[in-house]
């Protein structure tokens, strides 16, 4: 009675940390969604949350240019309009107090200007003397803007110049580099469940290692390395660099779900004399594939989203240029286009996502494997 209470606690507790998990996932991926779908200036106001309610803009118009001015009784005005869609509801002259009069309101400049800005964004500019001919002057005014969803930062990314091409590049180093690393770990990793040969155990120590260590410190090096065997700036460079990166992770999920596997299944393979090789090709891969699902996910996926790797051992020519780099380079030097973030990372995300959706249901057991005897 007492395990069947522990039991059903437990399962409580795991499927609401499941459920916390989730939710730490899928609210802020909610929220880049909802952001895509807005224009700069309601992003750069308020948070996603706010989506739905109205937005208070303060923007910045200037009045024509003060040659125009006319002579009104004995005063001399300047009369326009401020190209607005929504109605203004304050205004001002300095960029510190843009809400310093309601609209409507007459506002002294001093000298005996003064200024009025009315809701539908007219204006009218007089003085007692003639204004210096030049630049209209500045106004700060603030409108209520309902809330509004747009497409237009999905155009702008979608409508890129080479975009098409740089989404070829990234498939065409993610593939190889998560296929060869595969091909490589499964043959090391059976090697080190159920073959023996001296070091063998030195050499699990050394893959389990090599875990922790930040592919950053083998950069400079491998470039080295790559100028003078000529690898460098070629996709082979890229496809041995990802492999060496991602190896020692392959080797450890595999060598985990293999040395898990039966080992009767082994022992009446040798009997029957099938060769190391042969057991691996009939018997481990196929009864391996979740492992091979699960790390297929995670190298795709660093492979894909790579932006370090991509820039040091490929070139920025648009050949080889992949789609991060592509985004990347749409931000601008100073990162002027920013809004196009939130719709850049829901066009980078599209492949990944038809990848773990199509791999998922074996994740879970690869990264397992070996966990429980």
């Amino acid at each position: 009675m007492v395990r069947s209470k522990q039991g059903k606690l437990l399962n409580i507790t795991m499927q609401l940390s499941v459920l916390l998990l989730v939710v730490i996932w899928v609210v802020p991926t909610f929220g880049l969604l909802v952001s895509s779908l807005r224009d700069k200036n309601q992003i750069s106001v308020n948070g996603w949350w706010k989506a739905l309610t109205t937005t208070e803009q303060s923007l910045i118009a200037r009045t024509d240019d003060l040659d125009k001015q006319q002579v009104i009784d004995d005063k001399y005005v300047l009369k326009g309009k401020i190209e607005t869609t929504h109605p203004i509801s304050a205004f001002g002259v300095r960029s510190q107090e843009p809400k310093a009069f309601q609209a409507g309101q007459t506002a002294d400049l001093g000298n005996n200007q003064s200024m009025t800005v009315n809701a539908d964004g007219s204006y009218s500019l007089s003085s007692p003397t003639a204004f210096e001919a030049g630049r209209g002057k500045r106004i700060f005014y603030t409108t209520e803007v309902p809330p509004r969803f747009t497409l237009d930062n999905y155009r702008e990314v979608l409508s890129a110049q080479g975009l098409g091409r740089s989404f070829i590049n990234s498939l065409t180093v993610a593939i190889p580099s998560t296929i060869i690393p595969i091909l490589v770990a499964a043959y090391a990793a059976y090697a080190l469940a159920w073959m023996r040969f001296p070091g063998r155990s030195l050499i699990i120590a050394m893959v389990v290692g090599l875990l922790v260590v930040p592919l950053q410190m083998s950069l400079i090096p491998l470039l080295r390395l790559y100028n003078e065997v000529g690898l460098a700036k070629t996709y082979l460079g890229v496809w041995l660099a990802h492999m060496g990166f991602g190896l020692p992770l392959a080797i450890y999920l595999l060598r985990n779900y293999i040395v898990g596997l039966p080992k009767e299944i082994m022992e009446s393979a040798r009997v029957d004399g099938a060769t190391h090789f042969n057991i691996f090709q009939r018997i481990v891969l196929p009864l391996s594939f979740p492992a091979l699902a699960s790390f297929a996910i995670f190298q795709f996926l660093w492979t894909w989203n790579d932006l370090l790797v991509a820039i040091v051992f490929l070139s920025s020519s648009d050949d080889q240029l992949v789609l991060t780099a592509r985004l990347r380079a749409m931000l601008g030097t100073l990162g002027g286009n920013w809004e196009i973030l939130t719709a850049s990372a829901f066009v980078t995300i599209f492949v990944p996502l038809m990848v773990f959706f199509g791999l998922q249901r074996y994740l879970v057991r690869g990264m397992l494997a070996g966990s429980v005897k």
